[in-house]
C-alpha cells in the first residue's frame, strides 16, 4: 500500500527531472524565440524593465501545478494587472509548443543553458 501512496511523488519527480533536462537542451532556442518575439524588449532575467523580471515571474508561480499552462496562456493572450497597469501585448501568433517552450524557460528563471 505504501508504494501506491508514494507513486504520485515519484512520478512528479521523474517528470520534473525529465522536464529540466529537456529545458536545458532548449534554453538557447527559448532565448532566441524570446528575442525574436520582442519579449526581451520589456523583460529581463533578473530586473524589472517595462514588465517583471523572469525570475519574479518564476517566483510568483513557484509550486503551482498549473504554472506552465497559466504562463503559456498569459503569453498568448497578453493582458495587464498581474504585475502592474502596463499591458503586455498578446503573442497569439506563437504555436502551443513555442508558448510552452517560453513558459518553461521563464519558470526555470530564464537560464542561458
Amino acid at each position: 500500500m505504501k508504494m501506491f501512496s508514494t507513486l504520485p511523488l515519484f512520478t512528479a519527480s521523474l517528470f520534473a527531472l525529465a522536464s529540466s533536462q529537456a529545458l536545458a537542451l532548449d534554453a538557447a532556442a527559448a532565448k532566441a524565440l524570446a528575442a525574436k518575439s520582442a519579449c526581451l524588449a520589456c523583460h529581463a532575467v533578473d530586473k524589472k524593465l517595462v514588465g517583471p523580471s523572469y525570475k519574479d515571474v518564476a517566483a510568483k508561480h513557484k509550486g503551482q501545478a498549473d504554472a506552465l499552462e497559466k504562463v503559456s496562456a498569459r503569453i498568448k493572450s497578453g493582458g495587464s494587472g498581474m504585475y502592474g497597469p502596463v499591458p503586455m501585448p498578446p503573442q497569439a501568433q506563437l504555436k502551443d509548443d513555442e508558448l510552452k517552450l517560453l513558459a518553461g524557460w521563464i519558470l526555470a528563471g530564464a537560464p542561458d543553458q
